[in-house]
């Protein structure tokens, strides 16, 4: 994690990182102001809090109340050598806690993350740079980019110089990418967290044998979301971009809907309408990007090569955006390698649907084949012993597919987890199915696995497919458990034994897709110095229904974000139509505005809690309109997962809203008891709602030029660095 210290006023400091800041001072006899703790004083209570923390998540998991368990640390001093002390941290439990459960919490202690890195002696590393954000490379492990040559399959280069080559790329951008997190739970199965150090909502997720192989894979998986804007997919990208020469990409063209809003002739093809448009009911209209919303200039549409004839075809990228999120992008050292990577995927994906939709059972995969693959089999013995029973089947549908799947039970929750991987070598289908299993995860995570199902509606309800592609925590059938597998164990092997491997490999993926009358289309991206491909397979790789472009598009965003982001300014009639066209949205009441129109709010702020209900509620109370806001007032009450201080005022402005509209009651005959329950501040506020001193409480103005609104920026200064690079290479190759 980058922290970021700036210099106020006396020996004032503050600390940034991620969406926080924190200000230190020193005590009035050290010439300070006595402000703030000092940072020896945040590094003290890092230790209790980390303590606490793991008491409350033991707790938590065995419903154990924490409200009588005390916690404290002290530190005793050496008074020889006052840098050697001793933290001592002390429990107080309930007398009603069993010994079992004593002994749990003090064992959850141990883990506390500051204490071992503490006790394992961090190493420190002093130096000068000439920019601190120049030095974009500076949170990435040095030792896992050596001068050996580690070759594995599937890679055209050895893994040394893949991730050398990843991270000058990334460099160039001027991308600081810093590792989060790692997990090596059990043995060969290595996971990663990475993100921009200056824009952390930019992350992505390696997996792998090793540590360089995750490595790889989580800055390859980065590469490939650059490539493809996917970090920022949904979000307004500013009136600049919206206005510059191009929006995504150089070679983009934008098309203007016909008479009565038609489709344009130049986008899609035939047969990609009777996938997109079966009942004439997609308009124009339905195709503008959220991205720019930039209606006056027509349908944003990105080229990509049909694979049977090689044309041209103009996808509209609001179609890409809202159908198929992450599916079939990669990118790789060469085009063959991210070809086999994006295919490979898809098929994953697809076939996985099949099954769990179809509530196939797979069938195992014999002893003596996974005996072959020592390394998998010592992970999943390690899961074995850890209580975990694992389920190794063939998902290739009888040798069709190249998809393997691993299956996780925990009989402590009786929760599941079908993990599947793709490759043309089984082998490396295996590997990427367990790796996928265990990514990011702990031995505790795994106890918040979906229990299996009988219920054939559970299982096929679209979005039980959307949960299964975005983390596998989509539900199964338990029919997938019978001993009665649907088809039989095939040791399949869709590689080529020649120089050209991936080349080879690909063109099979190609022909199985044709073999089953698909059409596939692709576009390559070289931009930002390294090669990325996308391709699309209509009716086959899509994420999301079809029917979404018309019934939840994300282009509903513009119907809504220039009022909402001005909302201060607007007047009474355009409150009035701006709550009309949220009465009449779609939109559950519950959606959060930030999803809505695009916007990375703070999380922290009223902006970043913001849902529909509460929007509708405050332009209520602006518009005077109190009975409606009195009813939206208490259905926030009754769901509300906003902040505690969030609640209370609203539970303040339930009490006089309710007196207000009781006709025999009178307000100044309880504001004396309403302050002494609910504080002045609280109340004041609660009281200007009302009689419009304060409009949207909570809510710091801003407009379409996005004045603080920091989070967001920095996702806009992150795709500006995107766009640069593309139009010095557009400028170049013109």
């Amino acid at each position: 994690m980058e922290i970021k210290v700036n210099y106020l006023d006396n020996l004032r400091l503050e600390a940034k990182f991620d969406d926080f800041t924190v200000i230190a001072d020193q005590p009035i006899r050290y010439k300070g102001d006595g402000s703030a703790p000092g940072p020896f004083d945040y590094f003290l209570a890092s230790s209790a809090l980390c303590a606490a923390y793991f008491v409350k998540v033991y707790c938590q998991s065995r419903d154990i109340p924490t409200d009588n368990i005390r916690l404290s640390q002290n530190n005793i001093v050496d008074p020889e050598n006052r840098y050697k002390q001793i933290f001592k941290i002390q429990v107080e439990l309930p007398t009603d806690i069993s010994d079992k459960d004593r002994q749990g919490i003090l064992r959850s202690i141990e883990r506390c993350t500051v204490k071992k890195v503490v006790q394992t002696g961090p190493e420190f590393v002093i130096e000068h740079v000439e920019s601190i954000d120049a030095d974009a490379q500076a949170l990435l492990m040095p030792s896992l980019a050596s001068e050996n040559n580690t070759y594995i399959p599937g890679k055209d280069l050895p893994l040394e110089e893949t991730i050398a080559n990843m991270s000058g790329i990334l460099a160039n951008l001027g991308m600081k990418i810093e590792i989060a997190s790692w997990r090596n739970i059990v043995p060969n199965v290595w996971s990663l967290h990475i993100r921009d150090a200056q824009a952390p909502m930019c992350f992505t997720n390696g997996k792998g044998s090793t540590k360089e192989s995750a490595l790889a894979s989580a800055l390859g998986e980065f590469i490939e979301r650059l490539n493809c804007n996917f970090f920022y997919n949904d979000q307004f990208w500013g009136e600049e971009i919206a206005n510059a020469e191009f929006v995504h990409y150089p070679e983009e063209k934008w098309f203007k809907p016909g008479p009565n809003d038609a489709l344009p002739e130049e986008i899609l093809d035939e047969y990609c309408l009777e996938i997109y448009n079966p009942d004439d009911e997609l308009l124009g209209s339905h195709l503008y990007d959220t991205n720019s919303g930039n209606v006056q200039r027509g349908i944003c549409s990105l080229p990509f090569v049909r694979h049977s004839d090689s044309e041209v075809v103009y996808f509209p990228s609001n179609l890409i955006e809202n159908l198929y999120l992450s599916n079939g992008m990669s990118a790789g050292n060469t085009l063959a390698e991210a070809q086999v990577q994006c295919l490979s995927e898809i098929f994953e994906r697809a076939v996985k649907r099949e099954i769990i939709e179809g509530e196939m059972t797979l069938p195992d995969v014999p002893q003596e084949v996974l005996a072959k693959y020592p390394s998998i089999l010592a992970g999943i013995q390690a899961l074995e012993e850890q209580g975990f029973p694992v389920l190794v089947k063939d998902a290739s549908l009888g040798g069709k597919y190249p998809v393997m799947c691993v299956t996780l039970m925990n009989p402590r929750t009786g929760g599941v987890f079908a993990s599947f991987g793709a490759h043309p070598k089984l082998e490396v289908a295996l590997e990427r199915s367990l790796t996928e299993l265990l990514q990011g995860r702990s031995f505790e995570g795994l106890n918040d696995l979906p229990q299996p199902t009988f219920s054939r509606n559970a299982v096929t309800e679209p979005n039980n497919f959307v949960e299964h592609f975005i983390d596998s925590s989509g539900v199964v059938s338990w029919h997938f458990f019978s001993a009665k597998a649907d088809h039989e164990f095939v040791e399949w092997d869709f590689t080529a034994q020649g120089k050209n491997s991936n080349a080879e490999e690909a063109a099979a993926l190609f022909s199985i897709l044709e073999d089953m009358g698909k059409e596939v289309y692709m576009a390559v991206y070289e931009h930002l110095g390294a090669t990325a491909c996308r391709i699309l397979v209509p009716d086959y790789s899509e994420i999301y229904l079809v029917e979404d472009l018309i019934e939840d598009n994300t282009n509903k965003a513009l119907l809504f974000r220039e009022d909402i982001l001005n909302l201060h300014r607007l007047d009474d009639e355009s409150l009035e139509a701006l709550l009309e066209r949220l009465e009449d949205s779609d939109s559950d009441d519950y959606t959060e505005i930030k999803t809505l129109i695009g916007i990375e709010f703070d999380d922290n702020t009223a902006w970043g809690q913001l849902t529909v209900l509460e929007l509708k509620l405050l332009i209520y109370l602006a518009l005077q309109q109190f009975e409606e806001a009195k009813d939206l007032v208490e259905a926030f009450l009754q769901y509300n997962t906003n902040t505690v201080e969030r609640g209370l005022f609203y539970q303040c402005l339930n009490v006089v809203l309710e007196v207000m509209l009781d006709d025999e009651l009178e307000l100044d005959d309880y504001v004396a008891n309403f302050r002494r329950m609910f504080g002045n501040e609280r109340m004041d506020t609660a009281l200007g709602s009302v009689n419009g001193s304060v409009r949207f409480y909570g809510l710091t103005p801003t407009s379409m030029k996005l004045e603080g609104l920091d989070r967001h920026l920095r996702l806009v200064d992150s795709y500006k660095k995107l766009h640069a690079a593309r139009a010095k290479v557009a400028a170049l190759s013109s």
